[in-house]
């Protein structure tokens, strides 16, 4: 005889053309596969909402130019999330469209040399104008070297400092002017793989000194976030870098009563069985103390650019209240950041102590030479 009555049974999806998306959403809760996954992520945002939370948004890839920049502006203003973390290609393409100009849909078998004669860049099926994006490498080169001090700056200033001056210029609102005004930190850990790292290395050598990053002051205000965080969410559109710059934050919080995320979802199309962090599921990420034993976490292996619309209008719609309601996490930024009181100047990351490191040392067989003076 099967055991099935502690099971609840599926219900299969209804059409009411009177649905909205949230209706749709709670229906998909009870159905199958990865329907159900976005059912329970629709769940899972607003409960993070709810709770005493800072809602960290990983977004990869170049989900600007594929139409997506108004969503994360969306959420930004209307504070769905508290933090940032993007590839630089999502920014870059950010300013383009904020300064009025147009991706275009084009067709992924078009010839490429003669995208190229036209001076169009491809990414899949959209086109995009190069000569503008040569205009903007100039203007950040420029901006780089009149507007702010010959110092290293961490890429959430850099790009708090973008939104600043773009605000003045833009023709449209977007993800990096909706940040400035809403005072939400913007992180790109691997910003010279981009084109602003391609706008920065644009400089006369004999004339101009090299800008400067301080990627390591980053991982440092991040930690720190974590650290006086009640809880902490995340949210992770794809993987890559922003994905792993986020998960790495909570394994350096130095708290007894942290234990990683205590909520997680992603929307991914990879797979956890190439071992690449775009797939890896957040049941292997609890191995490594980046997320909480018993968080409430899912993924939804869909295409991003189906679900992440679907998801983010069904949880603007339901979790209208609670959003304004929210006690938001506030920061102050400048060249430190301030977040719940506390800044790097009062607090850094904890080292292993020497004590510990020896043990370890000794314990694993490790040459001795690890050890600061290289004695036992």
């Amino acid at each position: 005889m099967a055991h099935t009555a502690k099971y609840p049974p599926t219900e299969p999806f209804t059409v009411n053309p009177d649905d909205s998306v949230a209706d749709v959403l709670n229906k998909m809760r009870k159905i199958s596969f990865q329907g159900r996954s976005l059912g329970q992520a629709f769940d899972i945002w607003q409960q993070m909402l709810a709770d005493r939370c800072t809602i960290w948004l990983g977004l990869s890839g170049a989900m600007t130019a594929g139409g997506f920049r108004n969503i994360v502006s969306y959420l930004i203003k209307n504070r769905m999330i508290d933090v940032l973390v993007s590839t630089g290609a999502n920014l870059f393409h950010d300013i383009y469209e904020s300064l009025g100009s147009p991706h275009f849909l084009g067709d992924p078998a078009e010839d490429d040399l003669k995208l190229r004669e036209a001076h169009l860049d491809r990414v899949y099926d959209t086109y995009l104008d190069e000569d503008i994006f040569r205009v903007i490498d100039r203007w950040i080169l420029d901006w780089a070297h009149t507007e702010l001090e010959n110092r290293p700056y961490t890429s959430r200033e850099f790009l708090y400092e973008i939104g600043r001056s773009l605000s003045g210029i833009a023709k449209e609102d977007g993800i990096l002017t909706s940040a400035y005004r809403a005072g939400v930190p913007i992180y790109c850990p691997a910003i010279a793989d981009s084109s602003f790292g391609i706008a920065l290395a644009g400089r006369k050598k004999k004339i101009l000194p090299p800008f400067q990053f301080n990627l390591i002051r980053d991982v440092e205000e991040t930690a720190m976030i974590f650290e006086f965080s009640a809880e902490t969410g995340v949210i992770y559109i794809g993987g890559g870098t922003p994905k792993n710059f986020i998960q790495q934050s909570a394994v350096i919080v130095d708290r007894e009563d942290y234990f990683g995320h205590k909520y997680a979802l992603q929307i991914t199309a990879d797979a956890a069985h190439w071992g690449g962090l775009s797939g890896c599921t957040f049941s292997e990420a609890k191995s490594w103390g980046k997320i909480h034993p018993r968080a409430r976490m899912t993924s939804v292996r869909a295409d991003a650019t189906i679900a992440f619309p679907i998801l983010a209008t069904g949880v603007a719609d339901t979790a209208r209240h609670v959003i304004e309601k929210r006690n938001k996490p506030v920061f102050e930024q400048g060249s430190d950041l301030g977040f719940a009181g506390h800044t790097l100047s009062d607090w850094q990351v904890p080292p292993l102590d020497r004590i510990t490191m020896q043990a370890l040392v000794q314990e694993k067989g490790l040459p001795h030479g690890l050890l600061p003076d290289g004695s036992e």
